[in-house]
């Protein structure tokens, strides 16, 4: 495997046996991410990739609470110090703390009128603290985090620039699997037309597929920030929905 700077003092590691989820930071991610992430028994944060301007790394979409097909762009204005070849953890916000003023205020403009808007906005107080880091991929992090635990969901977390790993794309995804002791691989819709499937036969680890439905809630939540969700469902409500997609037969897909 390749060496990382950290290979010779690994993280602690979860137990051996779970299922592992790998997934860029994403700010304030699509409902259909975190339920990905809340399926797996840990999350590994992709952050030694390159940064990608249309991807939800600085982004979101926020959908209106009482019409979600109304929906606007909320985005962490980055400046890219490497150019193209930045990785997401080299991104920097440009002007942090403005970013974090437009960023609090399109929240509570969106979302402040939700009977469960005061439990969103102590959820939300670490992210917002997190852009005086001057970092894109920690506020993208921490704002996953914070959903991912207002949900109650009991993962461990590991970052992949902490973990050796091999070069190739489906390669990589299974050593980082490996070392975490996974015996199966939650895989997105994303990731499934591309994953090749060997490396991971070859570590004994099944590739899942988890395929949301395409109704009800799951409809707009493969595009807007699942904020949405929270705010206009309550977190109870979403976590119950999650929890039923997840636990049917080991991430088949089931309704909710």
């Amino acid at each position: 495997m390749t060496a990382s700077p950290a290979v010779s003092s690994l993280p602690d590691l979860p137990e051996s046996g779970g299922r592992c989820a790998i997934h860029q930071p994403n700010l304030f991610p699509r409902l259909t991410t975190l339920a990905k992430l809340f399926a797996a028994d840990y999350w590994i944060v992709l952050d030694d990739v390159q940064f990608t301007r249309r991807d939800y790394q600085h982004r979101a979409r926020l959908g209106a609470l009482d019409e979600p097909d109304r929906w606007q762009w909320l985005a962490v204005p980055t400046h890219l110090p490497h150019g193209r070849r930045t990785l997401i953890r080299d991104a920097l916000i440009d002007d942090p703390g403005r970013a974090r003023r437009r960023t609090a205020g399109m929240l509570r403009q969106h979302y402040g009128a939700s009977p469960y808007w005061p439990a969103l906005a102590h959820t939300l107080a670490p992210v917002l603290d997190a852009f005086g880091t001057g970092r894109t991929a920690t506020v993208a992090e921490i704002s996953t985090r914070a959903l991912l635990g207002l949900l109650g969901w009991q993962g461990k977390i590991l970052i992949s620039s902490d973990l050796p790993s091999r070069p190739g794309r489906s390669q990589r995804l299974a050593d980082l699997s490996a070392i975490t002791g996974a015996r199966a691989y939650v895989c997105g819709t994303g990731g499934s037309t591309y994953l090749d499937p060997a490396p991971f036969t070859a570590e004994g680890i099944a590739v899942l597929p988890f395929q949301p439905p395409a109704t009800s809630i799951w409809s707009s939540g493969r595009s807007l920030s699942s904020l949405w969700a929270l705010a206009a469902l309550g977190p109870q409500e979403v976590a119950a929905r999650m929890q039923r997609l997840a636990s049917y037969h080991g991430l088949l897909a089931a309704s909710a």
